[in-house]
């Protein structure tokens, strides 16, 4: 094996999956596969034995700014004590105007102490530089903040977010795609709906399910909901550290938002029994326009299939047997 190549806390967590592979315990070794993979390195089994090898590309600095090869490579705020009101986390690739869009819409409706976090995943020549004419403000600072994280390579769609959460410093994570335009205050009503502990995770757009395996819009007028759809998805930055990372096998964004929503909403292992699951809500009453996904319609048909196909397997392996977790059960 060469362990000299890895750093040492990947090794760490190597040994530890061996050690739950002799056991048999398959949960484990896979939640420690993924941790070691989130953390840009990708372990080979040979029988009992296994080496390690770099998954990720190599940060690259280029002057004062760093392109990171992978989410875990971002400095993290996640440990330091939360500020601000909100941290929303955009991802930008390859549609300048549709990030301007957003951006526009929450400087204008935005509370002070609201954070902006844009991942630069490997955006396009034309994104690029608009991203660089964005002036960075530090997080606790007046008014809204902003920050550009770079990636020097495009990474997947769950691992760009990562790469964005980990420099959230608000108690409250909206992820927010692109083609998403607030009309009012959807920072301060995501919030507030926060402020309640039954409540996991919350966003404009819900979609409910009868069986785990197809879902759809919520009825007109449903506040619970089953989950939240990523066009705008909040939850606590707490819950991310105690659940997260995402899985970064969803280099796709599709069904993502259905996984990290039921994830959210599961009780923690020391609840009580009887304790009934977290909620999913639904916040109404601030105007959201929906423009143009770009991710979805940029692609072919088949391509869209295929990788929702793919992400939604995900879903099914860990959540297909919890019908309790359907607010119709």
């Amino acid at each position: 094996m060469r362990r000299e190549e890895a750093p040492q806390p990947v090794i760490d967590l190597a040994e530890a999956r061996a050690i739950a592979r002799r056991a048999r315990d398959w949960p484990t070794a896979d939640r420690l596969r993924g941790e070691i993979e989130v953390a840009g390195w990708k372990v080979i089994d040979a029988g009992t034995l296994y080496s390690l090898e770099r998954a990720a590309p190599p940060d690259v600095a280029a002057g004062a700014v760093v392109r990171y090869g992978s989410s875990a490579s971002v400095p993290s705020r996640l440990e330091e004590a939360p500020v601000g009101v909100a941290s929303v986390v955009m991802l930008a690739t390859d549609w300048p105007d549709d990030l301007a869009r957003a951006l526009r819409a929450l400087v204008d409706r935005s509370p002070d102490g609201t954070q902006l976090v844009v991942v630069a995943n490997g955006s396009s020549d034309a994104q690029a530089a608009g991203l660089a004419a964005l002036d960075a403000v530090d997080p606790g600072a007046p008014g809204i903040s902003t920050e550009v994280v770079w990636t020097s390579e495009r990474l997947g769609h769950a691992a760009a977010l990562n790469a964005g959460i980990r420099r959230a410093a608000a108690p409250v994570v909206i992820l927010l795609d692109t083609s998403v335009e607030p009309q009012g205050d959807l920072v301060s009503a995501l919030v507030d709906a926060l402020d309640d502990p039954t409540v996991a995770v919350a966003g404009p757009f819900g979609i409910v399910s009868a069986d785990l395996r197809r879902f759809e819009d919520a009825p007109s007028g449903a506040v619970d909901v089953d989950a939240i759809e990523a066009y705008a998805l909040a939850f606590r930055r707490a819950d991310y550290t105690a659940r997260g990372p995402l899985d970064e096998h969803f280099a796709f964004y599709r069904n993502l938002d259905i996984w990290w929503s039921l994830v959210l909403r599961d009780q923690a292992g020391d609840a009580a029994e009887d304790a009934p699951p977290r909620r999913a809500v639904r916040v109404t009453g601030v105007p959201v326009v929906r423009h143009e996904h770009r991710g979805w319609t940029g692609l072919p048909e088949a391509e869209r299939d295929r990788l929702s196909k793919r992400n939604f397997y995900r879903v099914l392996k860990r959540f297909a047997r919890r019908r309790d977790l359907l607010v119709g059960s």
